[in-house]
């Protein structure tokens, strides 16, 4: 069966440079973007069971955008004033900069690494051993983080800020797709709550990252389309060379 008509698990991008309308435009195909989850943060009351006093620590450690957004949200609704004095340790550059949106940005204050894993944050950290670290975590989290800041005996607590829901469809929302495009093993979760019943007969599913591919094989599901690849780095990419074989004459 030929693929018409793909749902990508995005937000529509904000470039109409983005290699998805490449791909629509390429194949004569429709790619409509709408995400199966949604981050929303935490109550102030959800927060205070945590019984985590943010002005008791001395430096943040950021992982993503989320975690800023979510983290500046509850201070304001907690009415704690952040002080000057506040280090800021981000896993990427582009994360740092982000902070932007709520401090001024300053060298001294603000730390980040350069390839996105916890590891190559480490060193600053290590060089500032004596603040007290707090971590905004999304309900859904591994323990890399808490257990790297254990090893070196940082002072730190995680405080869970904000957490990833399903973003229900409504009745009588169309969901008519040749293909589903996932991102997360929280995405998975949405469609089977979504769609209880849901059958996949000839839809193909593609997913990106290892996690993500094993939701879909654990929820019983076939995987049709497995980034990322050698052949294929983005999904972008991996979508392009998949519709191109499948759609052949």
């Amino acid at each position: 069966m030929k693929i018409k008509k793909v749902l990508v698990s995005q937000p529509k991008p904000a470039s109409e440079k983005s290699p998805y309308y490449d791909i629509a435009e390429k194949y004569g195909v429709k790619i409509d973007f709408r995400p199966f989850i949604k981050v929303e943060s935490v109550s102030a009351k959800e927060f205070r069971q945590q019984k985590i006093s943010i002005l008791d620590h001395t430096a943040v450690i950021f992982t993503s955008r989320h975690a800023i957004d979510h983290f500046f949200h509850l201070c304001a609704e907690l009415r704690v004033t952040i002080p000057e004095t506040m280090k800021y340790f981000c896993v990427t550059e582009a994360i740092a900069l982000y902070i932007q949106k709520y401090v001024q940005y300053r060298k001294r204050k603000i730390f980040f690494g350069q390839t996105g894993k916890f590891d190559d944050l480490l060193p600053a950290i290590l060089k500032h051993k004596t603040e007290k670290y707090l971590v905004p975590m999304s309900d859904v989290h591994t323990d890399e983080i808490k257990n790297a800041l254990d090893k070196n005996k940082i002072q730190h607590d995680e405080a869970v800020m904000y957490r990833t829901v399903s973003n229900d469809f409504q009745p009588g929302e169309v969901f008519d797709y040749d293909m589903l495009v996932f991102f997360s093993p929280a995405g998975v979760s949405s469609l089977q709550k979504n769609f209880p019943n849901f059958e996949q007969k000839d839809i193909k599913i593609g997913t990106f990252g290892s996690t993500t591919a094993q939701a879909v094989r654990d929820a019983g599901l076939r995987l049709d389309l497995e980034a990322p690849s050698v052949k294929a780095p983005s999904m972008t990419a991996a979508l392009d060379m998949f519709i191109k074989e499948n759609n052949k004459e």
